[in-house]
């Protein structure tokens, strides 16, 4: 059978989601070794989007093949209780051989959060990027939505990007305030190397009124990674959901009120 699962983790201590051949500490590497404990034998997971390092996650999808049968009770709370601390399956959902938690994605959502205030706060460290700079969240916000539509985001990707085509649709973005605190939410079909992150570099960059609001937009237009700005810190970013066909009934995902 085909088994669905719902993840959240916290990247600090972790080197990314996907397993790496020096052995680090991975978020997939955790999760294949506690779900094989349930299952008794080794599975392979495949998720909706890998994470870098540092990044977190909440909607975090992932699905995995297995000849074991057990209730879904019985999965969520044997691979929990064989996870550590920082990584938690919120849900398991039997699904049909035909879904695929990659390629049946139809759109995936980010959030990035910064703490914008002259002083850190000790409790959000390594949750939340810090700007102690004040941000014109109305510029960035602005600045934003000429990144809305489908476009060449060439300049938003880390040279390193892997992915076949640097073309994708940005559904929407959106920059809020609620008193110290920014939300950058990104929702687009697919997200590239970085994206996320040179984004929010360029964004912040206009908040802190060192480039016009227009900046983001000449960004774009120049297809160039090396023109294109300052790589924003992985600390506030997180997978925040991803959006299936309703036939395969996953979950949806409810951020919770935790920052």
């Amino acid at each position: 059978m085909k088994i669905a699962i719902g993840i959240e983790y916290n990247g600090n201590r972790f080197h990314g989601w996907q397993l790496q051949q020096d052995g680090v500490r991975t978020v997939q590497g955790c999760l294949e070794q506690a779900i094989g404990k349930v299952a008794a034998h080794p599975v392979r997971l495949f998720c909706a989007g890998r994470t870098d390092t540092g990044v977190h996650a909440v909607g975090q999808v992932a699905h995995f093949e297995t000849q074991a049968i057990r209730d879904r009770r019985q999965w969520l709370l044997g691979i929990n209780v064989n996870l550590p601390d920082d990584i938690s399956v919120q849900w398991v959902h039997f699904v049909d051989d035909a879904f695929h938690a990659r390629f049946d994605a139809m759109s995936r959502r980010y959030r990035y959060f910064i703490w914008n205030r002259s002083t850190r706060s000790s409790l959000l460290t390594g949750r939340v990027n810090w700007i102690h700079h004040a941000l014109d969240e109305v510029a960035m916000h602005k600045a934003a939505q000429s990144l809305v539509g489908t476009h060449d985001f060439s300049s938003y990707r880390a040279l390193q990007c892997q992915a076949k085509s640097p073309v994708k649709t940005m559904h929407s973005i959106d920059v809020v305030r609620n008193t110290d605190m920014l939300t950058i939410s990104l929702h687009a079909n697919a997200f590239l190397h970085h994206m996320v992150r040179n984004i929010a570099g360029v964004l912040i960059t206009i908040g802190k009124g060192e480039q016009d609001i227009d900046w983001a937009a000449h960004v774009l237009s120049l297809k160039d990674r090396r023109l294109g700005g300052v790589t924003a810190s992985p600390d506030g970013l997180y997978f925040a959901g991803v959006e299936y066909p309703e036939k395969f009934q996953i979950p949806e995902t409810v951020f919770p009120a935790i920052i």
